[in-house]
């Protein structure tokens, strides 16, 4: 019986970050930590101070209680070793009274005595009758329910009470009792092991919190911090959510200065857990450390060079500390981030620029060694300020922008205040590197400074400029940015290039297609007057854009043939590069799309500014679901949140990015959180053109459900995208497929007469259209017909529609026909044909990883075979009703089960009757089916 209340415990439910501790993102490991206690007898949790084992022994313990399960804990402290049974009297705490009244006499005086419950003779109790009458108490207990003894910071128990657990451990097999256990452990070694666990124990080690999980965390705490100083953060934390938030408590509000070289201030509840390994290290080990510290590669040869007289002998104490490994290249490498850090601020400053200067003169490679010269030197110097500039210029040409604006300001702070000028122009520069590294606060504060504080006309315009990069797409309130810069640089057509550029891409994001092409043509001109090949080429390839999203396809071409003509002649630019594959993207030609961008990204890498990347980033996600490749659209889209995410940016376009593919390649409920975040983004930012994209995820992801509730919200954000698009004078081919969907939607509520209407509309709106929109249009007439009755009508569009796709290698939009098209010849009765049609989708969509559309085609095919839709066969009890409704609601397993006070396992157990019953294997294809079935009396709620 105790085993069998164990196994129905239920995970608990982290939904909160636990603000003191680890508590944000443990649910799987505390899943994982009751199915070992359920496996086997005893758990040992281990891992490095602050990782967060008292939080997870503290979820298995509440868990574990909510289903009757006594726990019995203990949290002893570091002075808590020396006094005999304190831990004892903790467990016991919660003991029952009449348990221990039940003990024979001589055990329980002995266990009263330990407890100081009762003196006893010379106040020592008898070891041995403690340990009999400790088992036999807990074995009593057990008799009533299962037991759990949690020890938590076992390395802090005194001697007698780890002797009585030893002791009980040994004999709990089979009795009903579990012991789990917390220890710390430094940073990098494995468990060491205790006898107070029982012999069967499983380790447990905590494992890091992914950084995105200690950020929620640090809100959750209610600590905001500049994005260099949040990244910086959680590099030293390294994902212990412990050492995150103090060393985030005391972070710098306002950035971290170039001259901390990187390094956080350490609060000393930190410094004093590496203060205790390094307090024994002689003082040539201290300087070696320092000088690891310092360097950005350490190894063995480099420490000899900056003059370490016994290098083996110092790492050697190091190492024997716990804080240094050595690799076979004879790297030196701390074991955790946090240990240079914490070294680095208790060294004084005199010896960090003694480190500084020792590995200025050593290092190889200029960049790296004027950085070092800089922070040996923070004073005012021509000559070393100049030498920065020259590094910071190499490092951005190398492609990394981040090294070149920590070595940019470290630049303008040495240049002497008698030359402003240069300082002006250093700190522009400064100001497009971290802007290049998504370092918008950097940014924006030099670009600031040039603007309130420079004479020269030029340079406020060059601030101007480099500001606008900065708002990223929020440029819907920048407009005296850009009109205030063209009243000063009147006459100076290389500056007013740029700025109607600006001028250009804010219309474009605003939706003013007309007043974008306007100003896209005026920058071309004032491009071609200053001789600057670049400019222009950026001006045609924005003046193709805004054309092709107002559907005219041949001045889109038109632009685009001048600029690739341009390119071939001058140098080469990015973004026509992408703007290359975007046009072909949206005439069908995908193939050819996606190895533009693939080796676009393959040479630029992530180099390019984060603004630059995010863009092919989500070009090639798009291009990867059209081609039908949703696993590597979701690697893609992720590693584009990642690179917004790294820069401490909310973006529209990656959060678009990421809900097409959930929507096509993951989960609807993803898809939804994904676009509705998109949405808003866009809102903020006042951008139009991402607006509509993320609206059309939004709808795709609520009709690929197919119930109910979700297609009607799915019609209102599809709605919202024409009227966006009306009113914007869009007619591109996305748009046109957009309104495909509406009216796929429409008809899925029965509306065919708005569903006509809709796609009178688009045809109204479409100029020249590629094949897969006149395909999409011609599936949303099929269903329409078919709605309305005519079948064989329906299903001679549909057909036109599939053998319009074939040829085209769309698999995701030829898997949407195919189904469709199945589920029309299954209404006319045509079984055979349509369970071959169905079939095919089903292959086609599980080989592309378009999971949502699998799910779909799988509930048709079932559909087909004859398991959904006999009333005897659907017939659900209250039970499972209600846990199919919350199922087809989004909720997960573990929220159906908090919500239905069951175990998950009953929700799971439920669900797979249910998979089988209506001949499905997963629960978007459960919904799908469901959705169609006539709602049962007992399956309505309050």
């Amino acid at each position: 019986m105790p085993d069998r209340v164990f196994a129905d415990v239920p995970p608990s439910r982290p939904d909160r970050p636990d603000p003191r501790g680890a508590g944000a993102g443990r649910g799987d490991l505390t899943e994982e930590a009751l199915r070992l206690l359920r496996e086997r007898t005893g758990l040992l949790v281990h891992g490095p101070a602050g990782i967060g084992k008292s939080t997870l022994l503290g979820a298995v313990a509440s868990a574990s209680e909510i289903r009757g399960t006594a726990v019995l804990r203990c949290s002893p402290g570091p002075g808590d070793s020396g006094l005999p049974y304190l831990g004892l009297i903790d467990l016991f705490a919660r003991m029952p009274a009449g348990i221990i009244a039940e003990l024979p006499p001589e055990p329980r005086a002995a266990l009263l005595t330990a407890l100081l419950h009762r003196p006893g003779p010379g106040r020592r109790p008898d070891g041995l009758a403690v340990r009999v009458a400790v088992l036999d108490a807990l074995r009593r207990l057990a008799g009533t329910a299962p037991v759990l003894l949690v020890v938590d910071s076992v390395q802090w128990l005194d001697r007698p009470t780890a002797d009585v657990l030893a002791f009980v451990a040994r004999r709990v097999d089979g009795a009903g009792i579990r012991i789990a256990v917390g220890q710390r452990l430094p940073e990098g070694r494995g468990p060491a092991g205790t006898p107070v666990c029982p012999p069967d124990t499983a380790d447990l080690a905590v494992p890091p919190l992914p950084d995105d999980e200690v950020a929620r965390l640090l809100l959750a705490a209610g600590i905001a911090l500049p994005p260099a100083v949040l990244r910086a953060v959680l590099r030293t934390a390294a994902g212990n959510p412990h050492y995150a938030l103090e060393l985030a408590r005391c972070a710098p509000r306002e950035g971290l200065p170039a001259e901390s070289g990187g390094f956080l201030p350490v609060p000393a509840v930190l410094r004093d857990l590496v203060r205790e390994r390094a307090s024994g290290l002689s003082a040539p080990a201290r300087r070696a450390l320092l000088l690891v510290c310092a360097a950005a590669r350490s190894t063995a040869p480099l420490l000899r060079a900056a003059g370490v007289p016994d290098v083996a002998a110092a790492l050697g104490e190091a190492e024997r500390a716990g804080l240094v490994g050595t690799d076979g290249d004879q790297a030196v490498r701390f074991h955790h981030p946090l240990l240079p850090v914490a070294l680095w601020d208790e060294a004084t400053e005199a010896q960090r620029r003694a480190a500084h200067e020792r590995l200025a003169g050593v290092v190889a490679g200029p960049v790296e060694a004027a950085r070092h010269l800089a922070l040996a030197r923070p004073e005012e110097d021509a000559g070393t300020s100049a030498a920065l500039m020259d590094a910071a210029h190499a490092a951005r040409e190398r492609g990394e922008p981040a090294a070149a604006a920590e070595l940019a300001g470290l630049a303008v702070r040495r240049t002497p205040v008698t030359h402003p000028a240069v300082r002006d122009q250093r700190l522009l520069d400064a100001a497009g590197f971290a802007c290049d590294a998504g370092r918008w606060d950097e940014s924006e504060r030099a670009a600031r400074a040039v603007l309130a504080g420079s004479d020269s006309a030029h340079r406020r315009v060059r601030a101007r400029l480099v500001l606008l990069r900065s708002a990223g797409q929020a440029l819907r309130d920048q407009a005296e940015l850009i009109e205030g810069g063209l009243r000063e640089a009147a006459g100076a057509p290389e500056l007013e290039a740029d700025l109607y550029h600006w001028a250009a891409v804010r219309g474009l994001l605003t939706g003013q297609l007309d007043e974008a092409a306007w100003h896209a043509r005026r920058s071309a001109r004032c491009a071609e007057r200053a001789g600057d090949s670049g400019a222009r080429i950026a001006a045609l390839s924005t003046l193709a854009r805004v054309r092709s999203l107002a559907g005219r396809t041949d001045a889109a071409e038109a632009a685009l043939a001048q600029a690739v003509e341009l390119a071939d002649s001058g140098r080469q630019s990015r973004d026509l590069i992408r703007m290359r594959a975007v046009l072909a993207l949206d005439s069908d030609r995908v193939d050819h799309a996606r190895r533009e961008l693939v080796e676009l990204l393959r040479h630029t890498g992530e180099s390019d500014g984060v603004e630059s990347t995010v863009a092919s980033l989500v070009a090639l996600t798009r291009a990867h679901v059209r081609a039908g490749a949703c696993r590597e659209a979701l690697r893609i889209a992720a590693r584009c949140e990642q690179v917004a995410a790294e820069a401490g940016m909310e973006s529209a376009p990656a959060l678009y990015a990421a809900a097409l593919a959930q929507t096509f390649g993951g989960s609807a409920a993803e898809a939804r959180r994904l676009a509705v975040r998109a949405v808003r983004a866009c809102e903020q930012d006042g951008d139009q053109l991402f607006l509509l994209r993320a609206l059309a995820a939004l709808g795709q992801a609520g009709l690929f459900t197919g119930e109910r509730t979700q297609v009607a919200e799915a019609v209102e954000s599809l709605r919202q995208v024409t009227r966006i698009g009306v009113s914007m004078g869009a007619g591109d081919p996305p748009l046109l497929g957009w309104y495909a969907d509406l009216a796929e939607a429409l008809v899925a509520l029965g509306e065919t007469g708005a569903a006509d209407q809709t796609l009178r509309e688009a045809y109204r709106r479409a100029g020249r259209m590629p094949g897969s929109v006149l395909a999409s249009l011609e599936r949303a007439e099929g269903l329409r017909e078919a709605a309305e009755g005519r079948l064989k009508e329906g299903a001679a569009l549909l057909r036109a529609s599939a053998e319009r796709l074939r040829p085209l290698n769309l698999p995701v939009d030829l898997v949407r026909t195919l189904t469709a098209l199945g589920t029309v010849e299954r209404r006319a009765r045509h079984r055979t044909t349509a369970r071959a049609l169905l079939t095919e989708a089903l292959q086609l969509a599980e080989q592309a990883g378009a999971l949502p559309l699998a799910e779909r085609a799988e509930a048709e095919l079932a559909r087909v075979d004859g398991t959904v839709g006999g009333a005897g066969s659907t017939a659900l009890t209250p039970a499972e009703a209600r846990i199919a409704e919350l199922v087809r609601g989004g909720a997960t397993n573990r929220e159906v089960a908090a919500q239905l006070f069951i175990s998950v396992k009953t929700v799971e157990g439920t669900l797979s009757r249910l998979y089988r019953r209506f001949g499905v294997r997963s629960r978007t294809a459960l919904a799908y089916a469901m959705a169609s079935m006539p709602r049962m009396p007992h399956e309505t709620h309050p």
